[in-house]
């Protein structure tokens, strides 16, 4: 999912700091900055990452996957090599790890659209083993528009140009507020690591913690 938007200061975090906001709130406004104001894609530009720990391409992100994606005639496209960190199977990636690239990929299609979404749904197809350490081609494109409906669809083929994957999403156009309402939100790393440790609820953390848990991520409604 590709989070982008325009941060606001209206309302205090549960469990952040200030400086977590803030720096969250810089992404967003940068990534809202680069889509109102952006040129058509070049075919073969490589595309910015969604944010700097994103799961899927930060590069700040240890165990994140650093897909770089490029701009092709139909989409976006890129080439991965899974690696020990996102083993499943000895030798074979991880299935969410496959996923996660999948999902990855269609919030760079995104950039070609110009337009603000969130994952709905994500259907993946695994016709064959995702081995450690092949290289694999991600390809994918808008199949379909409907009103805020993005209809998706990508493909994963091996260095033989066998296809061993492929997945369908729906994302949904939301505004820039989807995302700055849940900047900052949350614990903060030690109180997610407290929590972690005794898991046993709300009750057995500090009440600055406790107030977390009511809070959950607005409903994306699709007329």
């Amino acid at each position: 999912m590709t989070a982008i938007g325009k941060h606001s200061n209206q309302m205090t975090p549960v469990g952040g700091s200030e400086g977590d906001v803030s720096r969250e709130g810089g992404v967003i406004s940068r990534w809202a900055a680069h889509l109102a104001g952006q040129r058509p894609v070049e075919i073969g530009q490589t595309l910015p990452p969604h944010s700097p720990d994103c799961a899927g391409c930060g590069p700040d992100n240890p165990a994140g996957l650093h897909l770089r994606a490029v701009r092709t005639a139909s989409g976006v496209e890129a080439v991965h090599c899974f690696d020990e960190a996102h083993v499943g199977a000895p030798g074979i990636a991880h299935g969410g790890a496959v996923a996660l690239a999948f999902d990855d990929l269609f919030g760079f299609v995104l950039y070609t659209v110009g337009s603000l979404a969130v994952t709905r749904s994500l259907t993946v197809e695994y016709r064959a083993p995702f081995r450690l350490r092949q290289p694999y081609t991600f390809c994918a494109n808008v199949a379909q528009r409907e009103g805020r409906r993005l209809l998706l669809h990508a493909e994963a083929r091996d260095d033989n140009g066998r296809k061993v994957g492929s997945a369908e999403a729906t994302f949904v156009v939301v505004g820039a507020e989807h995302f700055a309402a849940n900047a900052g939100q949350g614990m903060s790393p030690g109180e997610c690591d407290l929590q972690m440790r005794d898991p046993r609820g709300p009750s057995n953390v500090p009440s600055s913690v406790a107030v977390s848990y009511v809070h959950s991520q607005p409903s994306v409604e699709v007329q």
